[in-house]
């Protein structure tokens, strides 16, 4: 039994768009003050503040007159918010993410309810303090009753719902088939196979439509109506490209996984990669975080390997024949020929190789195989 989420989107009529609108906003500044109250109490007093101290100064907050309003929302919102911020410290303190920051009024807006919150039955959703259901599209049938139910606004003005329900994996027959894939820019990968899957380059597309509508935008009156309007239409396209590259990707992960067995790919650092100026918008428009998060939580699911190898693993530089390993290997070099056993190879495929066979040695051998460094193997053992 595990737990997924099944996204939706919905909507809202006006009087439960008002609704939703102050509950952002009651969940926005629940959050903004409960973070300026934790970091004062550090710069001043060196205190630290956890859940259940956050809890009492939430309690008092919605006692004090400027503060009232927090009332007319549902209580549940407020209190996921905070143990959201939580979990947003414990990540700060255990190195894994930056200092937690205020939110923004422009950004997605999001709120949590939890069962007691809501009510689903017979394939309508009813809120706290909402009389009528929501107007969910229904794409896919849920497999159960929610625990959870999260409603966000994008920046582009769109309403989703998320619903985190159990199910049951069904996991996929067992298959020979095992692959490595390099991730590029030229190709978003290219498999052990030779296959190339080509890069769609989704930004490059739509970057006459954005430069125009983001001129638009710029030549409109600070904190005028036809200002935000722009803004709206510069937010609907960022959200198409957005939209675009997750749909490429969520299909080129489960080809993967439901065409092998063991996937092999190379973990790179990807935010120290972005800090190439030349690079980074070219990187960032690619995905790849996303897509080996995608092949992940994927594999788990089927009853597939992913293995994970460590960045600095000479993949391009190693001949894949002989196991020369060559000592430079500029970017712009997409073919070279081994000195040792006088092998041609193609960049890519030969490092799609080389990280197929070092991802068989880890499951073989074990993890801790010499020369490949740190790896992660996620699936079914």
């Amino acid at each position: 039994m595990m737990k997924r989420a099944y996204k939706y989107r919905f909507y809202p009529s006006p009087e439960q768009e008002q609704l939703l609108a102050r509950t952002f906003g009651c969940v926005r500044f629940v959050y903004n003050s409960v973070l300026r109250h934790r970091s004062e109490a550090f710069q001043q007093r060196k205190e630290k503040i956890n859940y259940l101290a956050a809890n009492a100064f939430l309690t008092r907050l919605k006692k004090t007159p400027e503060a009232v309003f927090l009332n007319e929302v549902s209580s549940v919102p407020l209190q996921q918010c905070l143990r959201h911020q939580q979990t947003a410290f414990k990540n700060f303190f255990e190195g894994r993410a930056n200092y937690p920051t205020f939110k923004r009024k422009r950004h997605r807006q999001s709120a949590e309810f939890t069962r007691s919150a809501f009510k689903y039955q017979d394939r309508q959703l009813f809120l706290a303090k909402c009389k009528e259901p929501l107007v969910v599209r229904w794409s896919r049938e849920l497999p159960g009753e929610p625990s959870t139910v999260t409603v966000s606004k994008d920046s582009a003005g769109r309403y989703f719902v998320s619903c985190l329900c159990e199910f049951h994996p069904e996991t996929l027959p067992i298959t020979p088939k095992m692959v490595g894939i390099d991730l590029g820019l030229k190709d978003l990968f290219v498999t052990s196979d030779g296959h190339r899957t080509g890069n769609p380059r989704h930004t490059s597309k739509y970057a006459a439509r954005l430069a125009k509508a983001q001129r638009h935008m710029s030549r409109k009156k600070l904190g005028s109506r036809n200002r935000a309007k722009a803004r709206q239409k510069v937010a609907r396209i960022h959200a198409k490209i957005a939209d675009c590259r997750m749909d490429g990707l969520h299909k080129l992960s489960r080809r993967l996984i439901n065409e092998n067995q063991v996937v092999c790919v190379e973990s790179l650092k990807v935010k120290n990669m972005v800090r190439n100026p030349t690079l980074a918008k070219s990187i960032s428009d690619a995905g790849w975080g996303e897509l080996v998060r995608q092949l992940g939580y994927k594999a788990e699911w089927a009853g597939r390997q992913l293995v994970a190898i460590a960045p600095w693993y000479p993949s391009s530089k190693r001949c894949s024949c002989c196991g020369q390993v060559v000592d430079s290997l500029p970017l712009s070099v997409r073919a070279w020929t081994c000195p040792e056993c006088a092998t041609e190879h193609d960049r890519d495929i030969n490092a799609a190789v080389n990280i197929k066979a070092a991802g068989l040695a880890v499951l073989a051998l074990g993890e801790n195989v010499s020369g490949m460094g740190p790896v992660s193997v996620s699936g079914s053992r």
